[in-house]
C-alpha cells in the first residue's frame, strides 16, 4: 500500500483513537509530512525502536509500540513456557508517552500470559539493564530515547545475559511483527487486570537497593582520596537526580551541588533543550554552579542516565569539557594502575573499545599486561562479550567503553552505566586531588608516556528520505574511491565492515588508516538520521596531531559537499 494509501486508511478507520485522527487530519494536504509518517514502517532493529512521538506507521505511537510488543510477546512465547514464567521487565525514563508506552507493552505481555515486573516510576536505563539479571526474567525493555530531542522516544530490548539483544533475537522479533499482520489482531490487558490475574507485578525500591550495594562494590580507594572535592551535577532533567545524588552520599561525597533548574523530569527539556552531555553546551546551567561554588568537577547524565560526561577547572579557572575519548583513558589508567599496584588485576584481563573508539587505551593496558579487543558501535556489542567470557571462561571482562560517552565496569550491569562512572570518576578525582593534581594534569602526563593522541568527531544531519539518501551516497562514494594522500599522510589501509572479513559481525562502517597513525572513520548513525565522522591522530605534541586533524578533516568534508 502506498503511503498517501496508508494515511488514507488511518484517518477514516475508527479502529484508531479519536487523537490519533485529529493529528492526521492536521496535517492533511502536507505532502512531504504524510510521506514522512507513512512511506515506511519504523524499523525495528537490533536495538528496538527509536523515532518520532506521533501517528503514522513511521513513528513512536501506542499502535507501533503495540506491534513490536507483540513481536516480542511471540518470541517469548516460542522460547517455552520457563520463558514466559521468568517473564520480562520494564522501565522507562521521563519522556512524552514513556509511562503509557510501558504500560501497553506490559499490557500486550500479559495478555500472552507472560510475565511482566514493572518499574512502579522512572528508572535509568541501567537499573533496568541491572533488573535482567536481579529478577533472572527472559527479557527487558527501557521506554527511553537516550539524549535524542524532546521529539523522540524509544524501545530498547534486553535479553537473558543483561545486555540488549544481538541480530538472531532481533530478527525472530522483526519476523514475527511481520507475521502479526494488522494491529488490530493485537491484544491488550488492562494495567488494572492484569495486576488482578498476577501477570503484573510493580518492582521498586528493593531493586534499587541491590543496585546501590553492587556499584560500591566497585570502589577500588578509600582512604587516599579527598572527600571533600567539590562536584556539581546535574541530571539534565532526566532519571539520574535520585540515583547520582544517591551513590555519592553513600561513598562519601558530601560538598556536591546541584542544578535546581535542572533536578525534576521534565519531558521538554526546557532548560537545556538538546539533551545530550556530549555536547557543551549543555553545561551552560553547571558552568554557573560551578563557578558560584569553585567545583573541581562538573557532571552531567543524560536522560536515561547511561551516559555521562564532565568538566573540570584549567589552568586559567575555565571549565575545560573532556570529551568521551578523554575520559575513557583517564579511567582505563586509573582502573588498571590501582588494581595493578594492589596486585588485583585478573589474569586475562581484557577491555572492550567500539572500532570508531581512539587507540591510545591500547598502549595504556599493554602496560598493565591487559589485551583490548574491538567490537562495533553499541553496547549490544560491547557488553555481549561480557556474557561470553562468562561462559568461556578464558577473559576476565573489567571495562567497556564508546567514545559516544558510554561507560561500564564491572560485569553486573551489562550496558553503558552513567551511574557507576559518576562514582568512578568522583572517586578518581578525589583520588588525584589528593595528590595534588587535576585530571588535566593525569592527562598531560599520560601524553609524554604515550605520546599525544588527539581526535574530533562530527555528526551531519541528514534527515527526512532524502537525508537517508544522501548518507546512503556519501558511504558508497567513499567505499569506491578512497582519499589515497591528504597532505603528508598516505593511506595504508581500507577496512569496509560491511563486506570486509573482520572476525566481527557486518556493518556500514568503513575506517581508513593512514601513515602516522592517523586514521578516520564514517558511519550512519543507527538511532538518528545523521552520518558520523571520526578522526584520529598521533603526535609528539598536541600542535602536531591539531595539524593532521585539520588537514585530515578539510579533506573529508571536500569529498563529502561533493557528493551531497
Amino acid at each position: 500500500m502506498e503511503y498517501q494509501e496508508l494515511y488514507e486508511s488511518w484517518l477514516n478507520d475508527d479502529f484508531f483513537d479519536k487523537e490519533t485522527r485529529e493529528e492526521l487530519l492536521s496535517i492533511k494536504g502536507d505532502y512531504d509530512e504524510v510521506r514522512d509518517r507513512f512511506y515506511k514502517n519504523l524499523e525495528f532493529g537490533t536495538a528496538g525502536l527509536r523515532g518520532k512521538i506521533g501517528a503514522g506507521t513511521n513513528r513512536m505511537n501506542k499502535y507501533t509500540v503495540a506491534l513490536a510488543s507483540q513481536g516480542l510477546a511471540s518470541t517469548i512465547k516460542s522460547a517455552g513456557q520457563e520463558a514466559m514464567e521468568k517473564g520480562v521487565i520494564i522501565s522507562y525514563d521521563v519522556r512524552y508517552f514513556s509511562k503509557e508506552f510501558a504500560e501497553i507493552a506490559a499490557g500486550v505481555l500479559a495478555a500472552n500470559k507472560i510475565k511482566v515486573y514493572l518499574s512502579d516510576d522512572i528508572r535509568p536505563t541501567p537499573v533496568l539493564a541491572y533488573g535482567i539479571r536481579y529478577y533472572n526474567t527472559q527479557s527487558g525493555i527501557m521506554v527511553t530515547a537516550s539524549h535524542n530531542p524532546k521529539e523522540y522516544n524509544g524501545y530498547k530490548v534486553y535479553w537473558n545475559e543483561g545486555s540488549q539483544i544481538l541480530d538472531d533475537v532481533a530478527e525472530e522479533i522483526i519476523t514475527n511483527i511481520e507475521e502479526i499482520g494488522s494491529f488490530k489482531n493485537i491484544d491488550i490487558m488492562p494495567i488494572g487486570d492484569a495486576l488482578v490475574q498476577g501477570y503484573v507485578e510493580y518492582i521498586g525500591n528493593e531493586l534499587d537497593e541491590a543496585y546501590f550495594k553492587d556499584i560500591l562494590s566497585l570502589s577500588i580507594n578509600d582512604n587516599n582520596i579527598d572527600k571533600l572535592i567539590n562536584i556539581a551535577y546535574s541530571p539534565l532533567n532526566g532519571t539520574g537526580n535520585y540515583y547520582v545524588k544517591e551513590i555519592l552520599k553513600r561513598r562519601g561525597f558530601t560538598n556536591v551541588h546541584f542544578v535546581e533548574e535542572q533536578e525534576k523530569p521534565d519531558p521538554e527539556f526546557s532548560t537545556v533543550g538538546y539533551p545530550n552531555p556530549e555536547d557543551p553546551q549543555a553545561f551552560k546551567y553547571l558552568e554557573k554552579l560551578g563557578e558560584k561554588y569553585y567545583s573541581d568537577i562538573l557532571i552531567a547524565t543524560d536522560p536515561d542516565a547511561d551516559r555521562l560526561a564532565i568538566e573540570v577547572l584549567d589552568e586559567n579557572f575555565e571549565y575545560k569539557f573532556i570529551n568521551g575519548n578523554k575520559l575513557g583513558i583517564l579511567l582505563v589508567n586509573y582502573i588498571l594502575s590501582q588494581r595493578y599496584d594492589k596486585g588485583d588485576l585478573p589474569e586475562n584481563s581484557i577491555i572492550t573499545r567500539s572500532i570508531v573508539t581512539g587507540n591510545m587505551v591500547d598502549a595504556i593496558a599493554k602496560k598493565y599486561g591487559v589485551k583490548t579487543e574491538l567490537a562495533l558501535t553499541g553496547f549490544k556489542n560491547i557488553c555481549s562479550k561480557v556474557s561470553e567470557y562468562e561462559n568461556t571462561k578464558e577473559k576476565n571482562w573489567i571495562f567497556g567503553f564508546e567514545e559516544s560517552i558510554g561507560y561500564s565496569y564491572g560485569t553486573f550491569v551489562r550496558d553503558k552505566d552513567g551511574i557507576s562512572t559518576a562514582m568512578m570518576v568522583t572517586e578518581m578525582v578525589g583520588y588525584y586531588k589528593n595528590q595534588g593534581k587535576t585530571l588535566l594534569d593525569v592527562l598531560a602526563e599520560l601524553y609524554d608516556e604515550f605520546g599525544y593522541y588527539n581526535d574530533k568527531s562530527r555528526a551531519i544531519v541528514l534527515d527526512g528520505i532524502e537525508g537517508q539518501n544522501r548518507i546512503n551516497r556519501i558511504m558508497e562514494d567513499f567505499r569506491n574511491s578512497s582519499l589515497e594522500k591528504v597532505g603528508d599522510l598516505k593511506l595504508e589501509n581500507k577496512i569496509d565492515y560491511l563486506y570486509d572479513e573482520t572476525g566481527i559481525p557486518k556493518s556500514n562502517v568503513l575506517i581508513f588508516e593512514y601513515s602516522d597513525n592517523s586514521w578516520f572513520a564514517l558511519r550512519p548513525s543507527g538511532t538518528e538520521p545523521k552520518l558520523k565522522l571520526y578522526i584520529y591522530a598521533k603526535g609528539k605534541d598536541k600542535e602536531s596531531s591539531d595539524f593532521k586533524i585539520k588537514e585530515l578533516d578539510k579533506a573529508i568534508i571536500e569529498k563529502i559537499q561533493k557528493v551531497m
